[in-house]
């Protein structure tokens, strides 16, 4: 009986189990995805961006960011599908369509409904959407209509269409009261039920082979359809699945198909039913009923849920391993007799391991192994002997039951020790070493190391059985042994080549007993007594601060620096070191630990149980490795969209046409752009480096960030270019982005223009007004010469002037000198004429007095030759001339202007002239006063002079005039 009722509950007991090691599930909830909370339908493009049909509309996601497209209607997206056309085609509520990229980049929707009949406008839901030989195929409850050649083709169920889906080749649809379709030539064949009921609802059609479909039911659980048509498959968990409700389904690989439920998440089965894994809210789901399913082009599940979307990185080579209920710390883990023990901080468990390469596919629960509650230290397989390092003392495993050793507190450790004559077994505790004596398969306690009572948990013994000890905050220990076998304590510390006495962790690694310290590992150099830097060690790791080093099967070296952890591998024919950093932060801070088993199952202790490493496939994980620009966005006082992520269709290659470079106002102030890689699940691997060809002169740094922003760049051409690495070195191609930033109005070449002919025109201003100036200048200069000229020749006016006075001077002496000689001659001539009328009157006396008459006659010659008028004539030309001379032609101007005046009268003119008296003129022409008077007033007359008219004044006017 019991037998029999194991046999029935066995299906369930092994449904209930799930493999030991389960990948990450990365979770988007609504509030992360801003979109509602149901999500139907998901689908990827050929550059990897995920489309989600949402309750609020079209959902991408590239890696980054999440971007949410609403249809024009509003209605919930029950389905989306990319055609062969590379259009990303949606159906809604009497609404579908497609959407395509915009000029800029951005998805915008077009309507097919205006194509579809009017009667047929009213269809409800569009629940599956097929592409199918380079037509598409919109299913709805009560109408599938067929797009082809730009034409809307409708096909009526005989009661509801329940299904729809492409598979091997052929187009499958399920009318619940005809059962199957098959499409052909325009139309649907019924197909032969076979075991399927007509009332069961078919939710996936997977193709396992080339003749042979996977069929999932939602109530009825799995049949296959092949050359004998649709058969029930075969096995135990039938009942199982009919309960939970399978609601989508997948292919994982050629093995192994992912069935989505309604009640439980998924699960991962074999081609016959059996489970291998198992995915729900336990696991990391954020709920279990599961409306979609997707494998991404990297083998990673993608999950529409009834709230939010999860992400199962299924393909992952690291996987987490929970043997404690309680998520306890993992410290120590150990294979043996096929079991994988496992210590953590709530003791140790157990889990028997299947034939498996990777072992975190082994299925089955851990058990706690009785009696090691409390926390766990260490596991070491001594003399076939598993034993436990325990808080409460040393524990030897036998039958899952931990049996006492030692009670003293604290082992960390186990090492076999050969001290050449017997084997012994040398354990750390917290208050020194312990020795044990091997005695066939059992130990028996020895003493310690007396005075050595230091917390021993980092122990080596070298090749020459010293044993090196190791606390990280009081120092490193050497215990020489001695020819008696006793130990002599020998400390270090910085006195000694270390670079501090803290942080020191003893290993020993490829036979040689090395320390990490804070400033990379050391050797200790025996002939020096000193330690020195590695040279090995320091060319692949510098000196950064190693906490852990733990050396495996093939030869790497795996290394903790800091929180992150690393490996030298030594597969190539150089050894080479990169990081794993998927496992940053999450080990075990102060008590790492690493448990190599072989390439393929490499145990790392964790804050939450153990991290599982396929370092094989972690490395053979070969994915594309690409970066896209997803977006640019530029700002002023508001945000514009400037690219939306499409360069082109979805399914093409995006790059950037050489002719579609946009020109850009200088008034956008910031440009920001978004980027991202499609690597799902390896994003903590990924790092990224940009520069903006035209502004930046070299890469950036590597950085996790995946944007970029500049702001006021100037005017020019620039090219955004961004390139990913992951862990392992490798690196994308490059993606880019060009753009121009155009100048203002005042810097286009019409401004320029503009600019120019205003400098033509201001440069001929200048010209002319440089001419202006400069014949403003030679007029000011030739006014100023004239200026200079006029005052040299004021100057030399006023030299010769004063020369002209000096002369005029002089002339006037002259002249004063002539009018005295004039007055002097004329006196002369007075004195002269008075001399003579007086010299003839005394003769005239003398000859009246004589009788001689020849004494008389001698005298009338005398008074004769006295009276000579020739004499007389020539002394008046003489005075005539001293006269013009002196009076500047007075009288040849009163001759001219008065032709009729007569000698005697000029004679008359010059004596008035000199302002003579009359008498002296009467003197002068030998006249008497009587006729002077006479002859100034006929003189008068002649020259026409009026009676208040002064002679002297007139003739003074004359000379003026000269």
């Amino acid at each position: 009986m019991k037998k029999l009722l194991f046999l029935i509950f066995l299906p369930v007991y092994l449904a209930g189990q799930n493999s030991i090691g389960l990948p990450d599930v990365v979770n988007y909830a609504k509030q992360t995805y801003s979109g509602g909370l149901q999500n139907w339908d998901i689908k990827q493009d050929k550059n990897g961006v995920i489309y989600v049909a949402n309750n609020e509309g079209l959902m991408t996601f590239d890696g980054t960011t999440w971007m949410l497209y609403p249809l024009p209607n509003k209605t919930i997206v029950r389905s989306v599908e990319i055609g062969e056309d590379n259009r990303v085609y949606v159906g809604g509520q009497d609404e579908l369509g497609y959407f395509t990229p915009a000029s800029n980049g951005v998805l915008s929707f077009h309507s097919l409904v205006p194509l579809i009949p009017a009667r047929d406008k009213s269809f409800g839901d569009v629940w599956d959407i097929i592409s199918f030989n380079k037509e598409l195929f919109f299913r709805s409850t009560n109408k599938i209509f067929k797009l082809g050649n730009n034409a809307v083709t409708t096909f009526n169920p005989a009661a509801e269409w329940f299904f729809m889906a492409a598979c091997n080749g052929k187009l499958y649809a399920q009318d619940n009261h005809l059962g199957l379709h098959v499409y052909d030539n325009n139309s649907w064949l019924a197909m032969a039920p076979g075991d399927l009921p007509s009332s069961s609802t078919i939710t996936g059609m997977l193709g396992v082979g080339p003749d042979s479909v996977i069929i999932t039911t939602l109530k009825h659980g799995l049949y296959r359809l092949g050359n004998l048509g649709v058969k029930k498959l075969p096995t135990s968990n039938s009942f199982f699945f009919e309960a939970e409700r399978i609601y989508a389904a997948t292919t994982v690989n050629k093995d192994w198909i992912a069935l989505a439920t309604s009640n439980s998440g998924i699960y991962i089965t074999d081609l016959n039913g059996n489970i291998i894994q198992s995915f729900s809210v336990k696991e990391g789901l954020q709920n279990n009923n599961v409306l979609s399913i997707l494998l991404d082009k990297q083998s990673n599940l993608w999950l529409g849920l009834d709230n939010g979307v999860d992400l199962v990185t299924y393909n992952t080579a690291i996987k987490q391993i929970s043997p404690s209920p309680q998520n306890g710390s993992g410290y120590t883990a150990l294979i043996s007799d096929n079991k994988l023990f496992m210590g953590t901080s709530n003791g140790l468990f157990s889990v028997p391991l299947q034939s498996s390469q990777d072992l975190s596919f082994s299925k089955g629960e851990f058990l706690p192994v009785i009696n090691t509650k409390g926390q766990t230290w260490g596991l070491a397989e001594i003399n076939k002997q598993l034993l436990l390092g325990h808080h409460e003392g040393a524990f030897v495993i036998k039958n899952n039951i931990a049996q006492l050793l030692s009670a003293t507190p604290g082992f960390w450790n186990f090492l076999e020790l050969n001290d050449g004559a017997t084997n012994k077994m040398l354990a750390g505790h917290y208050k020194g070493l312990r020795f044990f004596d091997t005695k066939s398969e059992t130990f028996v306690p020895n003493n310690g190391i007396p005075g050595f009572d230091e917390s021993c948990r980092f122990v080596a013994i070298d090749k020459d059985r010293n044993i090196w000890v190791s606390h990280p905050y009081h120092g490193l220990y050497k215990l020489g042994r001695k020819p008696d076998g006793s130990y002599a304590v020998q400390t270090y510390s910085d006195k000694a080549g270390l670079p501090s006495t803290l942080n020191n962790h003893v290993y020993k690694i490829k036979n040689e007993v090395v320390i990490a310290t804070e400033k990379g590992i050391y050797q200790y150099d025996a002939a020096a007594g000193r330690f020195m830097p590695s040279t090995f060690y320091g060319g692949l790791l510098g000196t950064q601060s190693i906490r852990y080093l733990k050396e495996d099967s093939l030869g790497n070296i795996w290394f903790i620096h800091d929180k992150s952890l690393g490996v030298i591998d030594a597969s190539g024919s150089k050894p080479t070191v990169f990081y794993l950093p998927e496992l940053n932060n999450k080990m075990l801070s102060g008590f790492e630990f690493i448990y190599p088993v072989d390439g393929q199952n490499i145990f790392l202790g964790a804050e939450k149980g153990f991290f599982h490493i396929n370092y094989e496939k972690y490395k053979q994980t070969i994915t594309d490795l690409r970066v896209q620009v997803r977006g640019v966005k530029i700002t002023a006082t508001n945000d514009s969209i400037l690219f939306g992520g499409f360069f082109k269709a979805v399914n093409e290659p995006q790059f950037q046409a050489a002719g579609a470079v946009p020109e850009l106002s200088h008034k956008w102030k910031t440009i920001h752009f978004d980027f991202s890689s499609t690597l799902f699940g390896y994003q903590s691997n990924l790092s990224y480096s940009f520069r903006l060809k035209g502004f930046d002169q070299t890469w950036s740094e590597w950085t996790k960030r995946t944007e970029k922003e500049y702001t006021n760049l100037p005017v020019g051409k620039y090219v955004f270019e961004v390139k990913a690495r992951n862990n392992l070195g490798k690196e994308s191609p490059v993606a880019s982005y060009t753009f121009k930033i155009l100048a203002p109005w005042y810097q286009t070449v019409w401004a320029a223009i503009f600019y120019l002919f205003v400098m033509c025109l201001v440069l001929y201003g200048i010209y002319l007004w440089l001419k202006k100036k400069f014949r403003l200048q030679r007029l000011r200069y030739e006014e100023e010469q004239k200026r200079l000229l006029y005052i040299h020749e004021l100057e030399r006016n006023k030299a010769e002037n004063e020369l002209i006075a000096l002369g005029n001077e002089k002339l006037e002496a002259d002249i004063n000198f002539k009018n005295s000689e004039l007055a002097s001659s004329a006196m002369h001539l007075v004195k002269k004429g008075e001399l003579i009328s007086k010299i003839k009157g005394e003769i005239t006396q003398v000859m009246k007095g004589l009788e001689n008459p020849q004494a008389t006659s001698e005298l009338k010659r005398v008074i004769k030759a006295l009276s000579d008028d020739d004499n007389m004539d020539r002394e008046w030309e003489n005075f005539t001339k001293h006269f013009d001379k002196v009076q500047s032609d007075f009288l040849v101007e009163l001759k001219q202007t008065h032709p009729t005046i007569t000698g005697n009268e000029l004679k008359l003119c010059a004596y008035l002239r000199m302002n003579l008296s009359t008498k002296e003129i009467a003197q002068l022409l030998n006249i008497s006063v009587r006729g002077v008077e006479i002859g100034r007033y006929r003189l008068r007359k002649k020259l026409q002079l009026s009676s208040e008219t002064s002679l002297f004044d007139y003739l003074i006017k004359i000379q003026t005039k000269t």
